[in-house]
Formats: C-alpha cells, structure tokens, sequence
C-alpha cells in the first residue's frame, strides 16, 4: 500500500499548484518549455548543433531518454554524435510493420553537392595541414564550382547564383558559418554530412565527366575541373 499517493483506495488529488501551467488553450503536454522547445527543434531542423545550440544542446543532454522517447513514439531515432556535437534524427523502416512515414529524404541538389565536394576536400587538406578551423571566400568556391558547370545550367550569372543559394543552404544546416562578408568556416560537421567513402565517390564521378567533356567542345573548361578534382 502506498501510503502517500492514495486516500481510502483512490489516487490523492495533485494540488492545483502543482500542475503544469497550459501553454496554449487545450494544452495536454507534459513537458517543460525547454525541453519541448529542443525537441521541436530537432523535428524542424536537419542537426541540432552543440556549438551553434548551446542552450538547447544542454537540455538535450539533461533529457535525452525522454526526448528519445517522444521520437520514439512516432518512429523516429534520435542520433546523438558527442565527438561533432551535434545530433540528427532519422526515419525507423521496418518491413513488418506499416509505419507512417513522416521524415522524407531531402538529398542535397546537385549545386549543393558540388560546393560540398570543395568544401569537403579543403577541409580535409587543411586539417592535414594541421588547421583546426579551415576557412574559405566565397570566391574561391565559386571559382572551383563553376569550372564543373556546363552550359545547360545556365549563364554565368544564373550560375553564381546556384553557387551563393547552396552556401546558403549549407549555412543554414550549420556545415559552415559566415565570419564576415564572403569568408566562411568550415565546420566538423561537413565530414558527417559527405564521409570520405562518399568523397571519393564523388570525385570519381567529377573526374570522369570531366574527362568525358575534355573529349568533346569543352576542353578548356574541362581540364580546370580535373585539376581542381584531382587537387
């Protein structure tokens, strides 16, 4: 018998005090503001960054198995990566059940993923170099990027402009933070979002169609991409 928690067989009532002030009209939920506010967070965004979030990365870790919980009710898993500080989430598939689909793969446009394969390869050399934080002007990525461009995407202006609304995109997921006009840090994240595997995938594609344009109309053009891919 628990003697604290019921009177004659029935549960005590909880003091009116107590309970959870409503939020909105009708609200039934039960968690603090703060931890609803980091788990919306992370329904909304592609990663939760531990530098970028300092505040709702410390409620995350303070109520991870309770904000797992919640995801896990809908089928989703939350990945928490304590070396890149940063969490994502991801979509639970499982043959033998009819689960409700609600994350869609969103895959990076194909501009997007060229100015990732830069991005990617100067972090990786000058982390080599032994820089912690790499940094990049716009100028430089627009100067590679563009070289693997062909004339169906459009003139150079169309172009630069693919260029400048992926380094945004990518900014806003957090891959990269604008310092000041034009000058980026590249941060750890961008070897999460394209791993080496995929990184070298990835230039061997660029090199062969490099290569492929080297053989036809393009040859200018082509052989500054193979350079830039083979460096």
């Amino acid at each position: 018998m628990i003697e604290d928690a019921t009177t004659g067989g029935f549960i005590a009532p909880v003091a009116m005090e107590d309970d959870l002030a409503e939020l909105f009209p009708g609200d039934r939920g039960v968690l603090d503001p703060e931890v609803r506010r980091t788990l919306a967070l992370i329904l909304h965004r592609r990663f939760l960054l531990a530098e970028r979030n300092r505040t709702e990365w410390r409620t995350l870790l303070d109520n991870q198995t309770v904000i797992e919980s919640r995801l896990n009710d809908l089928y989703i898993r939350l990945v928490v990566d304590h070396e890149h500080g940063l969490a994502y989430k991801q979509q639970i598939r499982i043959e033998e059940l009819d689960i409700p689909i609600l994350l869609r793969d969103t895959p990076y446009t194909r501009s997007e993923t060229l100015v990732l394969v830069h991005l990617r390869t100067v972090y990786e050399r000058e982390s080599v170099a032994g820089e912690a934080a790499p940094r990049i002007d716009i100028e430089d990525v627009e100067q590679t990027v563009l070289s693997y461009f062909t004339d169906a995407d459009g003139d150079i202006s169309r172009r630069q402009k693919a260029v400048r609304d992926a380094m945004r995109k990518l900014s806003n997921d957090g891959i990269i933070s604008e310092e000041t006009t034009g000058r980026y840090r590249i941060g750890p994240l961008v070897e999460v979002v394209l791993s080496a595997e995929k990184l070298t995938e990835l230039r061997d594609w660029l090199r062969e169609t490099a290569a492929e344009r080297l053989a036809g109309s393009d040859a200018a053009d082509a052989e500054e991409a193979l350079e830039d891919v083979s460096s």
